[in-house]
């Protein structure tokens, strides 16, 4: 499944000192009776490089060659298929009248002290729900208060390479070589970077994947 990570750049200051270095993704989910709707752009040093509109996905910046492109905008469609017939399924077996919200925003900024941030966070109905520590790989939750939910997502998260160690080193090391050879090569992003720039749209979309499980397997039943 495609693991659109999307996106999230989503889902990036500084008053007076030069600006970060930063790429960022967004992803938006809303989900309603079986439905699901999806938003989400990529950003890469405050310019747009992807646009998630429902089943469209647009490079903007040309990152990768046509043929490239061609293959990841494939996967993500692809994701985005499993997505909505995972939803329809759960749906049939528990409906839901009631509207959810999932954000999905993630990314790394490199400062021009040598300071690096990385971070990938969570909102359910706009609340934060899990946020991910990128040091020890491992998923938190953010909810306020116990909630079943959010438990069994950390759950299906923390079971996975892809959504744990495999995002760990995208967050921690390839995002941070994004814009390393951004800043060396003066705005110009290295053939050789990217690839892993379009892997994070492919990595944090998967991590819907696990919340999704949590959402709906743990609404209107026990976990």
């Amino acid at each position: 499944m495609l693991r659109l990570l999307l996106l999230g750049g989503a889902l990036g200051c500084g008053a007076e000192q030069a600006a970060p270095l930063a790429f960022t993704m967004l992803q938006l989910t809303r989900v309603y009776m079986g439905n699901s709707m999806f938003r989400g752009n990529a950003s890469l040093n405050g310019q747009l490089s992807h646009l998630l509109e429902e089943n469209n996905v647009t490079q903007v910046l040309p990152l990768e060659p046509p043929d490239a492109w061609a293959r990841r905008q494939n996967e993500v469609i692809t994701y985005l298929r499993n997505f909505r017939q995972l939803v329809q399924l759960f749906n049939k077996e528990r409906p839901t009248k009631f509207t959810q919200h999932l954000c999905c925003h993630l990314g790394c900024r490199l400062y021009p002290n040598g300071t690096a941030q990385s971070f990938y966070e969570v909102t359910l109905n706009r609340t934060a729900f899990l946020s991910f520590h990128v040091p020890s790989a491992t998923w938190e939750r953010r909810w306020p208060g116990e909630l079943p939910v959010a438990a069994f997502a950390q759950e299906q998260l923390m079971k996975y390479p892809i959504t744990t160690q495999d995002l760990q080193y995208f967050l921690n090391t390839t995002c941070f070589s994004i814009l390393q050879a951004q800043s060396a090569r003066t705005g110009k992003v290295s053939g050789r970077s990217r690839t892993p720039l379009v892997l994070g749209l492919i990595l944090g979309s998967l991590t819907l994947l696990g919340m999704a499980l949590g959402i709906f397997l743990c609404t209107g039943g026990s976990c």
